[in-house]
């Protein structure tokens, strides 16, 4: 009979060995991971402990280190083992006895001494982790300057944000959801509720969506029945946020299983949008749009404190790769849309590349993003875009890192 908890902590060093071994994310690793776990709490633990193993992982490498006499090579088991039990110690503080029982059983065979004796050994000192994780050496140089505050976002799991329905009843809604607002129409809340027991889920008041992601669709104001192609649409928080303000619109995804959620968000919401699965390289449109929102497909390298694995898996080839798809995307994009239309292009990405590099090539009239359009204490840049980062808002619990232009088919 397994030892309670033992089958959460099996599934954690499977979702990590997916990621630093075999280059998956999360997300992907997740089903067969955790298909031997029983219970959501356990699920979430063993998402939890891995999660928290890659947001620290240099930091609690090193502690290992300073404690061995031979270093324990990188893809070693016992090596995983004792970062997922300094990471419960150290960042869940349970107690050094529980961690020890749940995470000797993983190395059946192996050399259980030898972990005993590490883990001991830096109870024993009193060790501890920095105040922000230290990035890996590959992600610090290419964020440069901006990496020690982005690290600095790094330190917590994000916070619980909202898109409200109706912009209007904000101030009802915080007090009743006990929410804070930094900005009409969103609200943050505590980690840790279940989000389908708050109140408004059922009435379909809200949806979960970062205050980052929400702004892309934000810039195009109230829709007035104008159409609205959303390109790459799926899980569809920006799907509902324009129909939510008047806009009718196309939304595009090529996964079914995706847009499967957008379409249970939109019923439980009574918004409407056409959805069509197909990829956006080969679709064509039967009339021009009034806007588009892309947000492309990318690194993703924004959103690394909600999905700190994205820190271990992102390099140059895969930068490359997906500046190259975004390049093509909005090539296309740009056909659809209708004389003096507005095109927004979106990344949860840290990467120029992705970014700045992609508007420089564009042949559109930027209509600049305004300060006024955007939450208290976030700025744009002096080009009109605006580019988010986890360091930002730190007392207010922190953005995902974002790049967004706003651009007008007009000549330049």
């Amino acid at each position: 009979m397994d030892i309670p908890g033992l089958p959460a902590r099996r599934a954690a060093l499977s979702l990590l060995d997916a990621v630093l071994r075999r280059g998956e994310t999360l997300d992907q690793a997740a089903n067969a991971a955790l298909r031997r776990v029983r219970g959501e709490p356990d699920k979430a633990l063993a998402r939890a402990i891995a999660g928290e193993v890659l947001r620290w992982k240099q930091d609690l490498d090193a502690l290992i280190d300073s404690a061995t006499k031979q270093r324990l090579p990188e893809d070693a088991k016992p090596r995983q083992v004792l970062a997922m039990m300094l990471a419960q110690w150290l960042r869940f503080e349970t107690p050094p006895h529980a961690v020890i029982a749940t995470g000797l059983p993983l190395l059946v065979g192996g050399p259980r001494r030898l972990a005993h004796g590490v883990f001991s050994s830096l109870v024993k000192r009193a060790a501890s982790l920095p105040a922000m994780p230290t990035l890996p050496d590959a992600v610090r140089l290419g964020w440069g300057e901006r990496g020690e505050e982005i690290a600095r976002g790094l330190a917590l799991p994000p916070l619980l944000d909202l898109t409200l329905k109706e912009p209007g009843r904000t101030a009802e809604w915080a007090e009743t959801l006990g929410g804070v607002s930094l900005m009409p129409g969103h609200l943050r809340l505590p980690r840790g509720d279940a989000v389908s027991l708050l109140p408004g889920y059922g009435d379909g008041a809200w949806w979960v969506q970062d205050l980052a992601a929400s702004l892309p669709a934000r810039l195009l104001g109230e829709g007035g029945g104008r159409t609205v192609l959303d390109l790459c649409a799926a899980p569809g928080g920006k799907t509902l946020q324009l129909a939510a303000a008047g806009w009718q619109v196309t939304a595009l995804d090529k996964s079914k299983r995706r847009l499967e959620r957008m379409r249970d968000n939109l019923s439980r919401t009574g918004l409407s949008a056409q959805i069509i699965t197909a990829d956006a390289l080969e679709w064509q449109p039967g009339a021009p749009f009034d806007a588009i929102v892309l947000d492309a497909p990318c690194t993703a390298t924004g959103t690394c404190r909600r999905h700190p694995d994205v820190l271990h898996r992102i390099g140059p080839a895969h930068i490359a790769e997906m500046a190259e798809l975004q390049s093509a995307m909005l090539e296309r994009a740009l056909g659809w849309l209708a004389p003096s239309g507005t095109l927004v292009y979106a990344v949860c990405s840290l990467e120029r590349e992705e970014g700045e590099d992609q508007m420089a090539r564009l042949t559109l009239t930027p209509d600049p993003i305004r300060a006024d359009e955007l939450p208290g204490g976030i700025a744009p840049s002096l080009e009109g875009w605006l580019r988010t980062d986890p360091g930002m808002l730190p007392d207010a619990g922190g953005l995902d890192g974002f790049f967004i232009a706003r651009l007008v088919n007009k000549p330049v």
